[in-house]
């Protein structure tokens, strides 16, 4: 029984295969490391928006106490004692520090929250990077099976090149650079 002569280009073949294989399964397990970074950074921004709106909710209603009491201050009979227009005066200097304070935690916040937007957006690129390698990869791998099937040389050379733009965004991925 004579052996078929095995086609060279074949081995290419099965070699830029395996290749595009492994890089689609790097890509995707990548892809999604940074898709899960960028939920969990979207959800810590959203729980630190929160907490500056609740900080500037309280620093708001500490501003309307402060301006009430300004006003009932205001509004005091000349003759009211010392004492009380000194609580007044006290009162209003405590709400005033507790507005200050929350203005430095507010701005604290919104940078955390800020950073955390940024993580993101930055892990948004990667994810897309690696999830486009992932689609030209995948062509790739069909293109060159149904060429190995089909003994064509022109279909896996549009593997090849399906295969190459994987392989160009799948280094994307990494150095974000498109």
């Amino acid at each position: 029984m004579a052996e078929e002569k095995k086609e060279s280009w074949l081995n290419h073949l099965a070699l830029t295969t395996v290749i595009f294989a492994v890089c689609a399964t790097l890509s995707t397990f990548k892809g999604g490391g940074f898709s899960t970074r960028s939920v969990m950074s979207q959800s810590q921004a959203s729980d630190q928006w929160a907490y500056y709106q609740a900080k500037k909710i309280k620093s708001y209603l500490y501003q309307m106490q402060t301006d009430k009491l300004a006003i009932e201050q205001l509004a005091l009979p000349a003759s009211s004692s010392e004492r009380v227009v000194t609580a007044y005066r006290e009162k209003i200097a405590d709400y005033k520090k507790k507005i200050d304070k929350y203005e430095i935690e507010e701005s604290e916040i919104q940078g955390r929250a800020k950073q955390l937007e940024s993580i993101r957006d930055e892990a948004q690129i990667h994810s897309r990077a690696f999830g486009v390698a992932v689609i030209y990869l995948q062509i790739a791998i069909l293109l060159s099976s149904i060429a190995a099937l089909l003994k064509k040389k022109v279909v896996w050379y549009g593997g090849v090149v399906a295969g190459l733009v994987g392989l160009m965004y799948f280094v994307d991925g990494f150095f974000a650079f498109l």
